[in-house]
Order: C-alpha cells, then structure tokens, then sequence
C-alpha cells in the first residue's frame, strides 16, 4: 500500500528524528524519566511502567492510521523525547505535529525550534502539505507560548474536546500553518537557530 507519509530521519545539528521503534522503548523510559514528565497532567507522556503501551499504541497508528513516530534524538545521539506526524489527512494534504514531548535537560535548547523545522520544510516542501495542525491542552500554557513562537496561528478552541487519562474533560487549542505561510513561519526559524 502506498502511503503519503513513508519514515524518513530527518536530520539535524542540534537534532535529529528517526522513525520510532519498539527498540527505543528503554532509552523513552530514561527520557521520560528526567523531569518525571508524566506529573504533567495535562500531557501524555508514558508513565513509569507504560512506556511498551506507549511506543506499541504509537506504532500502531503508524500501520493504521498513517502516521509517523519518531524518536528525538539529540546532537550525541541520544533519544531525549518523542515526536510525531498523525491525524493525517492524504485527501487533503493536512496533518498534524503533536504527541510532542522531550527530557527536561533539553527544554528551552535550540533542539525542539530545529525539530520543528526539520518538520515543517518535510511537511510542506516534500510532502506538499496544505496545512500543518498543532493541538495542545488549554491548561498547557508553556506548549501554547512554543507553538505560537514557531509561527503558528490560533484556529480556536475545541470545548470538552477529549476525556482525559484523569477522566477530567480537555479544552484542546488548535493552531496551524498553512502553505502561503510557510516562507515567513521557516525563515523565523532559521533566525531563531542562528542566535
């Protein structure tokens, strides 16, 4: 079957992204382990115990659904989070970023700005995407500040959109790029890298 999205790595300087395998379970633990991610409430990184669950429910969507996992590796090699291509629409040339999530020790670094570049130029330069989505928790203020940064416009806001793993209802806030902003969005980001 011919899929639009086939796993490539993208690589980077400061990151690169690598199809996700259930090989990579042990080293997501460790990732997730820094900073004890899964204490977030608002997000969905695999708890201590869950991480098979995790990466098996990801790689399923990938034979299912289209997606694309990746592990994030940083510039030594190291896996340091995870990331991913879904809700993908072939039809219509969309899809969304998200399941987004690295070890505290490479929050606020250049890593996640290049990821997402490394992203975007895929989704819109090879895949020739219409649009590219982002969706986070209302309550995630720190993800809606990032993904506002990268250029992203606010769509709105799906009310009780999701029940959470808590059972607590979710608010999700929807932004996207869209192919005309595509230019400006990646030389932002280019300049970013570069300070």
């Amino acid at each position: 079957m011919s899929r639009w999205i086939e796993p490539v790595t993208l690589q980077g300087t400061h990151v690169s992204l690598t199809p996700l395998s259930a090989d990579d379970t042990p080293a997501l633990a460790a990732a997730a382990a820094d900073g004890k991610l899964w204490d977030l409430w608002y997000t969905s990184v695999p708890a201590p115990g869950q991480e098979r669950a995790y990466v098996d429910a990801a790689l399923a969507m990938r034979e299912n659904l289209g997606a694309l996992p990746f592990a994030v590796r940083d510039a030594s090699g190291e896996i340091v989070g995870s990331t991913r291509y879904f809700n993908v629409d072939s039809a219509n040339r969309r899809l969304e970023i998200g399941h987004t999530w690295y070890a505290k020790h490479v929050q606020r670094t250049p890593l996640n700005t290049e990821a997402k570049l490394l992203l975007l130029t895929h989704a819109f330069e090879k895949l020739d995407a219409i649009a590219v989505e982002f969706r986070t928790h209302f309550m995630n203020h720190q993800s809606r500040t990032a993904i506002a940064r990268l250029g992203a416009k606010q769509d709105g806001i799906l009310r009780s959109h999701q029940i959470g793993r808590d059972g607590v209802l979710r608010d999700t806030v929807v932004f996207s790029i869209i192919a005309s902003e595509w230019p400006a969005v990646r030389a932002n980001l280019k300049l970013k890298l570069a300070r």
